[in-house]
Parts: C-alpha cells; sequence; structure tokens
C-alpha cells in the first residue's frame, strides 16, 4: 500500500480542542490530533486508565471531538473487541474502534487482554501511546522504561531491567499489521493509520511519545527529544504489513550507525538519566544495536 501523504494534503480542522487538562508539551495531544485529522473525528477511541483518562476532561465538556469510552486498566482490547463486532452486527459504520493507550495498559497490567485480542483477531486498531512509565500516577517504572532511567520506584540506580520489545511480541502473534511511530514524525504516523485503516483484523502501532515532567526536559522540547531518539538509533521506525517488515523512511539512514548521532546526545537531554555511567551507556548502546540486528534479521526472514 504506497500511501504518501503531504503536509497540504492533511485536513486543517482539529478534533482535539482547546481548555484540555494535558501537561504542557504532551505528546499524547499530539498523537490524538494526528488521530483526530486521519479519521476526521468519525473513531471511537477506548482509553484505558492512564494520562488520557483526564486529558479529555469531563462530559459534555471533553476536548476530544470524537466518541470516547473510558474503561479500567486491563479491558480496553476486550471492550474494544466487543464494540467493533457490536456495531457490526447492527450494520452500524461508524469509522474504526481503537484503542488509546499508554505503555502501563499495554506492556504491563493489559498484556493478557492485549495478546487475547490479537489471538482473536479483533477488528480494532491498537496505539500505545508510550512514554515509558507510569506517569498519571507518579513515574513509576513500567515494562516500557529504558533501562538505566531514573523513576520513583528506581530512584538511585535507575531502572534495572531490560524493557519489553512489544512490537516484536505482537509481530510473533502473526497479526497483519504492526508498526511504531514517532510524535517527532506526524507524517509518517498519519500514512500509518491511513495503512493501518484499510486491513481489518487486530492492528497494532506503537507511538513514542517522550513525557516533559517524566523524563525530566523542557516543555518545548517534546518533539526534539523524539527526534533525536530515532537520530541516535534508540527508536527504529518499521512497518510489517502481511508478511512484509520495512524499515521505515525516517529510520533509514541509521541503518548506518556511522551516521546516527551520539547516544549521549539524546541521554544527557533528559534529566531521568542525570549521573548516569559510562558503563551503563554502554549496556543501552549494545541493547540499541541489538535491536537493529534483530529487525535486520526479521526483514530477511519476512521476505
Amino acid at each position: 500500500m504506497n500511501i504518501r501523504i503531504r503536509i497540504d494534503q492533511i485536513p486543517k480542522e482539529s478534533y482535539s480542542l482547546p481548555g484540555n487538562a494535558a501537561c504542557q508539551g504532551c505528546p499524547h495531544l499530539i498523537g490524538l490530533k494526528i488521530v483526530g485529522k486521519v479519521f476526521r473525528g468519525e473513531a471511537t477511541l477506548v482509553i484505558p486508565a492512564g494520562c488520557s483518562s483526564i486529558i479529555p476532561g469531563y462530559h459534555p465538556y471533553t476536548s476530544l471531538d470524537m466518541r470516547v469510552v473510558h474503561v479500567p486498566f486491563a479491558s480496553a482490547p476486550a471492550v474494544a473487541g466487543g464494540i467493533s463486532r457490536a456495531l457490526k452486527i447492527r450494520g452500524e459504520n461508524m469509522g474504526p474502534v481503537i484503542v488509546w493507550a499508554g505503555d502501563g495498559a499495554t506492556f504491563d497490567i493489559g498484556f493478557a487482554s492485549l495478546s487475547g485480542s490479537a489471538v482473536r483477531d479483533d477488528d480494532i486498531i491498537y496505539i500505545v501511546s508510550d512514554n515509558e512509565a507510569y506517569m498519571n500516577t507518579g513515574v513509576q517504572a513500567s515494562g516500557s522504561t529504558t533501562y538505566g532511567a531514573r523513576t520513583t520506584t528506581t530512584p538511585i540506580l535507575g531502572k534495572r531491567d531490560r524493557k519489553k520489545e512489544i512490537d516484536l511480541i505482537m509481530l510473533m502473534h502473526k497479526i497483519r499489521y504492526v508498526a511504531t511511530a514517532s510524535v517527532a514524525y506526524p507524517l509518517d504516523f498519519y500514512e500509518k493509520l491511513l495503512r493501518a485503516s484499510q486491513i481489518k483484523g487486530f492492528r497494532f502501532i506503537h507511538l513514542h511519545s517522550p513525557c516533559p515532567p517524566g523524563w525530566r526536559f523542557d516543555d518545548d522540547k517534546t518533539v526534539e527529544i523524539a527526534r533525536l531518539a530515532v537520530e541516535t538509533g534508540a527508536w527504529i521506525l518499521f512497518e510489517y504489513i502481511d508478511g512484509r517488515l520495512e524499515i521505515s523512511p525516517p529510520s533509514r539512514p541509521y541503518r548506518d550507525k556511522s551516521r546516527r548521532k551520539p547516544l549521549k546526545e539524546y541521554l544527557s537531554a533528559q534529566g531521568r538519566f542525570k549521573g548516569i555511567t559510562e558503563e551503563d551507556v554502554k549496556i543501552i548502546e549494545e541493547m540499541i544495536d541489538q535491536n537493529w540486528r534483530l529487525i535486520e534479521n526479521l526483514m530477511s526472514y519476512f521476505k
């Protein structure tokens, strides 16, 4: 599906409205704004507990001009699958049913429900807007938190566990569509949403969403930090569609490690890595290199 979008082709209407309760520089709003534009507000968002439970505000004064169903932490994929089936039975075309979840509801608390929904091949789009910790409840470490990052539950030495590679786990569920995206590359995310919308069944998109208060950087640096993640190779943009895996255009130059920016440039821009040791930087860099090798090998495997 060769979909290419120019900036002048994106609708000017916004379905993420002013007057929300988000922090300044919040990446979730960037992602939600793109989702709204792609589907022109004709989508049903199923949102488990997290930052995005708070951001829209209370009915009837919600800041999202889309249908929203708020659900408990672990149930979003099951609820979304039920809504999707119910709409089909009733013969109603109300746009896609989308789970908009954080990393806690995806990597940890809701993982069983996520896996079950993928196995059932529920006709939903699952988007995890990943800020790498439980931000809404005080910046506790999650299964997505980067090794070495300081959180309120890993305050001294930083996290000592490797993060869960959720995208690769979803690939192994043999679903038709898996992609990574970034708030720094809105056109790439926009195109991936369009391609995902043309496929039936369970679709999974992992959106990288740096959090100013949780990561401890100035709130006008959200896009800059997200872009650095790609430019240092720490975040790999890729897309899997029906048996074919490809690295996305913004990440392709960084298959050549010599073209990547120094990892320290990315880590030093975040207060959560303050005081990180040289040894830990090398460990994180090796983890990144391992991920690149794995993706490259999977590209060959899926050819």
